[in-house]
C-alpha cells in the first residue's frame, strides 16, 4: 500500500511533536505537507496548554527538501509557482515563526532545502553527527525564493548560504555547529533521547515567561536591532502567580511549580 505524505501533530504532557513524514522520499515536503505544517502550528499557537514544540522527521531523516515528483504540476508556470511559495510555503514558515512557545528541531540525517527553511524557524536546533545540511537547488535550475533565502541567511549566516546556493555545497553537522546554526551536536544514538530531555526541560520552565521572551525575540528580529521594544504591557506580569511562584521557590530553595 502506498503511504501518503503528511505532517503529524501529537501533544503529550504539554509537549507538542510535529513529525514530517513522506515515506521513501526522506520526508521531502509535498504541497499537502506545507498545508499540514501551517495547520499544526496554528493549532499549537492556539493551545494554551502547550509549552514546547519538537519538530522532527520519520525514518532517520529530518527533511530532504521539496517533493520533486510534484514539481511538473506547478513550477513551470509563473502564477502557479508564485501561488506555491506565497500561499503554501511561506504561510507555513510564518506560522512557525509566530509560535509563542519554544520550538526545538530534532535533526537527523538529511536537512536540505525545505528542511533548512523549517529548521531555521526553530529556536533551538539539536543534530546528530551524521546529519547533512544544504540547499543544492542550483543543480535543479532554480533559486531559493527571496523570503525563504532571507530566513535561512539570518539563521545560518550569509557565508554558509552563499556556498549552499551558489556552489550547491553540502555541510556536515560539525560545520553547521561551527557556523552557529546548531545549538548542540550529539552522537546519533543519543539524539532522540536528548531531544526529549530538552523538550521536557523547556516545558517545565515558566510558560508565561517563555511566551513573552518569544514575543520579545520576534520583535527584536523584526525591528532589525532598532532599539528597545516599546510595549505598554511589558511589565504587566509583575503580579502574576507565575512570577510570584518563581521568586518564592528560589527563596524557599525548592523547585518551582509552574
Amino acid at each position: 500500500m502506498l503511504m501518503s505524505s503528511a505532517v503529524r501533530l501529537s501533544i503529550y504532557e504539554a509537549v507538542a511533536t510535529v513529525t514530517l513524514r513522506n515515506p521513501g522520499k526522506l520526508n521531502a515536503m509535498s504541497r499537502h505537507m506545507w498545508q499540514d505544517l501551517r495547520a499544526a502550528f496554528e493549532q499549537v499557537h492556539a493551545d494554551a496548554q502547550v509549552r514546547c514544540v519538537v519538530v522532527c522527521g520519520e525514518e532517520g531523516n529530518f527533511c530532504a527538501g521539496g517533493d520533486i515528483s510534484e514539481y511538473g504540476g506547478f513550477r513551470f508556470d509563473e502564477a502557479s509557482l508564485c501561488d506555491f511559495h506565497e500561499n503554501d510555503v511561506w504561510p507555513a514558515l510564518q506560522a512557525m515563526l509566530d509560535c509563542d512557545v519554544p520550538v526545538l528541531a530534532h535533526i537527523a540525517g538529511n536537512c536540505m532545502g525545505a528542511g533548512m527553511e523549517i529548521a531555521s524557524c526553530c529556536d533551538i536546533r539539536l543534530a546528530g553527527t551524521a546529519a547533512r545540511f544544504g540547499a543544492p537547488i542550483a543543480r535543479l535550475g532554480f533559486p531559493m525564493a527571496p523570503r525563504e533565502a532571507a530566513l535561512v541567511a539570518r539563521e545560518a549566516g550569509l557565508t554558509v548560504v552563499r556556498q549552499m546556493l551558489l556552489e550547491a555545497m553540502v555541510f556536515s553537522a560539525a560545520d553547521m555547529k561551527a557556523a552557529g546554526f546548531l545549538s548542540r551536536l550529539l552522537p546519533d544514538e543519543q539524539l532522540a533521547a536528548e531531544a526529549q530531555v530538552s523538550a521536557r526541560r523547556l516545558a517545565a520552565l515558566a510558560p508565561q515567561a517563555a511566551r513573552m521572551n518569544k514575543q520579545t525575540i520576534r520583535a527584536i528580529l523584526n525591528a532589525s536591532g532598532a532599539g528597545v521594544i516599546e510595549d505598554d504591557q511589558r511589565y504587566a506580569y509583575a503580579d502574576s502567580a507565575e512570577h510570584r511562584e518563581g521568586i518564592a521557590a528560589f527563596l524557599d530553595k525548592r523547585k518551582p511549580v509552574f
